[in-house]
């Protein structure tokens, strides 16, 4: 029965059965590096990449055998990183199954080649070497069938050496819930597949700027506590105001009146650029549009979060890009909650109040 359960990450009456795009994202729970090793050559972000282990290997040449298995569909694009794969699935037709049933076949594809390196201390090329004749890394790298190949001759003798009982008691490779997301198909592949093939170089950016991807507790503003991520040096700016559109503003711009709107947008783009720290949740697509001018322009802001942050949070694309260089402070109030799904409204008037409370405080203290 808990198994069962665990697969049913779906909303209510979702089948997801039919002809789509989808994002698949499988993680090792406990982030150890068991499929590859990041490598960045000369200490350049941009020249990052991911050399497999021979599990890594295998684990791609059971995701690229999905379309022999299910004829309706495409593995897309990939990335494998060493602790999680990410994929874009295209379903051509109707599925039998559901994308469910697909993922989870692959998942328990993977189980018996993850085993093999669960259980023991050592590397997993190391052991695999050693089942398949001390194959030497400078002679040349094996085919995936050949990998794949040798991996499973070393996990049946495992399970030989074992025992069933115990050898079935060992922890699959991927035992998170997989993160499974519908696209659609004309925006969001483009962005998607941006987002895969940039893991590298932002895992490489991220080693390298430690400092400014560590989430970082406990932030007292006041008498608040903050999580945050980024550049808190942010907190000693010489001036802070915040960005939030009132909603007259807007109804006025609807009814004719643009010119308040567009003024308030534009005093928050010139105060920024004479130093002035802007604070904002930018909820709002006007507070968004002046959230895309700050990162256009290079010019630093805290941002206001309603979820907290996972022990390895990155901030996605040109945010991401922004926190490396310091020009960012990401700040939420509350824990991370892996339900958490859409912001209400209350949230919404909490964090305006929150960034308004922070300007007041920290202008008050220079």
């Amino acid at each position: 029965m808990v198994e069962r359960e665990k697969w049913k990450w779906q909303e209510p009456g979702t089948t997801w059965k039919g002809v789509g795009l989808y994002h698949i994202t499988l993680t090792i729970p406990d982030r150890r590096p068991l499929l590859g090793r990041l490598e960045v050559p000369e200490s350049n972000p941009q020249k990052a990449s991911v050399r497999r282990t021979a599990l890594g290997n295998a684990v791609v040449d059971c995701l690229l055998s999905i379309q022999h298995y299910h004829p309706e569909v495409q593995v897309l694009h990939f990335c494998l990183m060493p602790d999680h794969l990410h994929a874009v699935l295209y379903v051509r037709r109707m599925m039998p199954t559901g994308i469910r049933g697909l993922v989870r076949g692959f998942w328990q594809a993977v189980k018996k080649l993850g085993r093999a390196s669960l259980i023991s201390p050592n590397d997993i090329r190391k052991n695999y070497q050693e089942e398949s004749g001390n194959h030497q890394e400078g002679a040349g790298w094996r085919s995936l069938q050949e990998e794949t190949a040798c991996l499973e001759a070393f996990s049946a003798g495992l399970r030989e050496k074992l025992g069933d009982d115990a050898y079935y008691k060992l922890q699959p490779i991927f035992t998170e819930m997989p993160f499974i997301r519908p696209m659609g198909r004309n925006t969001q592949l483009p962005n998607t597949i941006r987002y895969i093939d940039m893991n590298p170089q932002r895992l490489a950016t991220k080693r390298l700027k430690p400092g400014y991807f560590h989430v970082q507790r406990e932030i007292m503003i006041g008498g608040r506590s903050y999580d945050g991520v980024g550049n808190t040096t942010l907190l000693m700016a010489e001036g802070f105001a915040p960005v939030h559109v009132r909603s007259v503003m807007v109804k006025d711009a609807e009814n004719g009146d643009a010119e308040p709107l567009r003024n308030y947008k534009n005093s928050c783009v010139l105060a920024a650029r004479r130093g002035t720290v802007m604070v904002s949740p930018f909820i709002s697509p006007h507070e968004k549009e002046v959230m895309q001018v700050l990162l256009r322009e290079q010019l630093p802001f805290i941002c206001l979060t309603d979820n907290g942050f996972r022990d390895y949070y990155k901030p996605r694309d040109a945010l991401f890009d922004a926190c490396a260089a310091g020009r960012v402070l990401i700040l939420s109030p509350w824990a991370y909650d892996a339900d958490k799904r859409h912001i209400s409204r209350a949230d919404c008037v909490a964090l305006n109040d929150m960034a308004e409370e922070i300007c007041n405080i920290l202008n008050v203290s220079r």
